[in-house]
């Protein structure tokens, strides 16, 4: 690899074939979740909570991003980072539900509240090509993203099932604490999604500064003959 060369594709290849492996995983196995959820709400402890619009949203939510490729593909290559992206925060909340996590562990509603609406910025980061922006840019893209998800997400909530279960008490103060979570998930993903980026240009000007400074070899023997 010459000085100043960035990683040989074969690496990223590798890293991206990962990716897209797990992104087609998440996706089949959130298909037959939401088939088996539609059929038997019991069956993923959704009895009340909307199990058919849920199935519903979470299939869109994973095939929005190919739906848009469909209609407009993506000029340079498909968005394998940010469909995964997309795809894991409607899988999480099924998978949630049916190990019955949300009723059992007293944090982890709050803990996918911040998760998934920062893996939902940073998607959106990834598909506005802010990756290597600001981070005054990325906070604005994230926490504008991040945001209205959130606010759609609980108004979708609080419609689907809220009003007619007994959450509907504590419906108000729940609301406030998780779209709070939701813009900390959003600052997040807008301070780790520039990071990699950050790595990289820094490793790129290390061996772009090497290769300038380091003498050409014909440099080196006349030197050498000139000492002599």
């Amino acid at each position: 690899m010459e000085p100043g060369q960035d990683r040989p594709p074969a690496v990223a290849g590798h890293a991206s074939s990962w990716v897209v492996i797990l992104d087609v995983a998440a996706k089949a196995l959130l298909l037959l979740v939401v088939v088996r959820v539609a059929l038997d709400p019991a069956w993923g402890n959704l009895e009340g909570k909307a199990p058919m619009t849920r199935a519903l949203t979470y299939s869109l939510l994973a095939l929005l991003i190919p739906t848009v490729h469909l209609v407009r593909p993506f000029p340079h290559r498909y968005p394998w980072g940010a469909d995964l992206l997309l795809t894991v925060p409607a899988f999480s909340d099924v998978l949630g539900n049916r190990l019955d996590l949300y009723d059992q562990v007293v944090w982890f509603d709050d803990f996918i509240h911040l998760a998934n609406t920062g893996l939902i910025s940073a998607a959106a980061l990834l598909l506005c090509g802010a990756s290597r922006a600001s981070l005054h840019r990325r906070l604005e893209l994230a926490i504008a993203w991040g945001m209205t998800v959130s606010l759609a997400w609980e108004l979708w909530e609080y419609y689907a099932f809220v009003t007619r279960s007994a959450e509907v008490v504590t419906a108000y103060a729940d609301t406030l604490g998780d779209l709070l979570l939701g813009w900390g998930g959003a600052v997040l993903a807008a301070v780790l999604v520039g990071a990699p980026a950050r790595r990289g240009e820094r490793r790129s000007d290390v061996h772009r500064s090497s290769a300038n400074s380091a003498p050409a070899a014909p440099d080196l023997v006349r030197a050498h003959e000139q000492e002599r």
